[in-house]
């Protein structure tokens, strides 16, 4: 069974509001706090059925729980800050749609995930093409011989403005 729908612009602005209230909310809370409650959402998708659909946005969370975590990747300031309080939401332990629910209790932070990954997308793709050079210079120096140093941010920054 398929089911699909699209989002108004009403409805953006309404999960974006919301969006913004857990913002402010998860202000009041530690960073660590915020990854562990979303890495325990998570968790729980894990042990759901879930739908693709769901499935595939939650595992961006991953992703932003690693661009904080990543101590090459050095995000700081401004940027960690947003990536913070883009997680926030999952920090909640009441949200929308309650998690237990059958086949659409992760379906509000599926949509949450769609909108901070678009908001977010710029920085989120900058990490990943780090991650893909990082990983490529850790093979070739492997075939080389050469030191296994990991390749900092500064460093990829400064080979991505040079090509």
């Amino acid at each position: 069974m398929r089911v699909t729908f699209e989002l108004s612009d009403r409805d953006l602005r309404h999960f974006r509001r919301i969006t913004a209230l857990a913002r402010g909310d998860g202000r009041g809370r530690d960073e660590q706090e915020i990854k562990n409650r979303a890495a325990e959402l998570l968790a729980k998708l894990d042990d759901a059925e879930a739908s693709d659909f769901v499935h595939e946005r939650l595992l961006e969370l991953q992703t932003m729980i690693r661009m904080l975590e990543d101590s090459e990747w050095k995000l700081s300031g401004a940027d960690r800050a947003q990536v913070v309080d883009a997680l926030a939401y999952f920090a909640e332990p009441e949200d929308l749609i309650p998690d237990h629910i059958p086949g659409l209790g992760f379906l509000d932070d599926a949509i949450m995930v769609e909108l901070v990954v678009r908001e977010l997308r710029h920085e989120i793709q900058a990490y990943n093409d780090f991650c893909i050079c990082r990983r490529d210079e850790e093979k070739r120096r492997a075939r080389a011989g050469g030191p296994e140093d990991d390749v900092s941010r500064e460093e990829w920054l400064s080979a991505r403005r040079q090509q």
